[in-house]
């Protein structure tokens, strides 16, 4: 009998490729985090040079949580993303279970309009948002930062499209066990649609801790201001750009996100991947 020889498979192109700009998007985005890593933890003296025995400090953090109230700060972003994430899931989850579940006149095109409003830019309506946050003496507060972004037309269709996979003879069995309305959304579809709610607070959390233009326009106190407005303050020192002391300044800001991403990454792709996100 002849042997046969069997040759490795050729690697195909498509793989190759897909992998380099994989690992180059990867290393677009690790650089910047491991400069801002280095130089917040070595003196000023090394922003711009590379030396393994460079002492490590813990004095630009120091500089740079005494230079601002940081406390205040996280605080109230804290309440902020808390504040806008619930009354976002509470709205988003009654607005869904009525477009996918209930009959009534001119559903579809109210669903259309819900759909409008994920094409319209946010910075489109910073003037008109100013004006009614005005009118209703809202402007310098915590509230004023966080009303506009109640009604989530994302977190609607997300929600709507995962309620209408819900089988309807829940629906039923849950009625013959007595639920309402309210009930029935609160015992079947809510723990149903966890993935997807979870991976919408994500993207909104995420939104909110790092949104800048809007609540730099509405704030002009600490008693109200965010971590990104607070974070401002070391563009506009007399002393000069202190690179040390800005990075130092901008890890206390994101650090939250990276250690509660690296700490749930698992939890927060198999929510992506359930509710169908991409």
């Amino acid at each position: 009998m002849r042997a046969v020889t069997l040759h490795p498979a050729a690697v195909p192109l498509d793989r190759v490729l897909f992998v380099t700009g994989g690992w180059m998007l990867a290393l677009m985005w690790l650089l910047p985090l491991a400069y801002a890593i280095w130089t917040a933890f070595h003196p000023p003296a090394y922003e711009t040079r590379f030396d393994l025995f460079a002492p490590l400090t813990l004095a630009n953090f120091e500089r740079a949580w005494n230079a601002a109230p940081f406390g205040r700060y996280f605080l109230n972003t804290i309440l902020l993303v808390t504040m806008v994430l619930s009354a976002q899931l509470v709205l988003a989850t009654m607005a869904a279970f009525a477009f996918a579940r209930l009959n009534f006149p001119g559903r579809e095109v109210l669903f259309s309009l819900v759909l409008l409003q994920l094409m319209v830019m946010p910075d489109i309506l910073l003037v008109r948002n100013y004006a009614t946050m005005a009118q209703l003496g809202l402007v310098n507060t915590i509230l004023a930062i966080g009303l506009p972004y109640f009604a989530s037309g994302f977190a609607i269709f997300l929600l709507r499209q995962t309620f209408r996979t819900i089988p309807r003879e829940l629906d039923d069995a849950a009625r013959v066990e007595g639920c309402g309305t309210l009930g029935l959304i609160w015992r079947v579809y809510v723990p149903l649609a966890r993935p997807t709610m979870l991976a919408f607070a994500l993207v909104s959390v995420s939104h909110h801790w790092n949104n800048f233009v809007w609540p730099l326009i509405i704030t002009s106190s600490v008693e109200t201001r965010p971590l990104t407005v607070g974070l401002s303050i070391f563009a506009t020192t007399d002393s000069g750009v202190e690179w040390s002391v800005i990075n130092a300044a901008t890890l206390i800001t994101s650090a939250p996100l990276l250690v509660g991403f690296l700490l749930f990454q698992r939890q927060f792709v198999q929510s992506f991947m359930r509710a169908g996100i991409k």
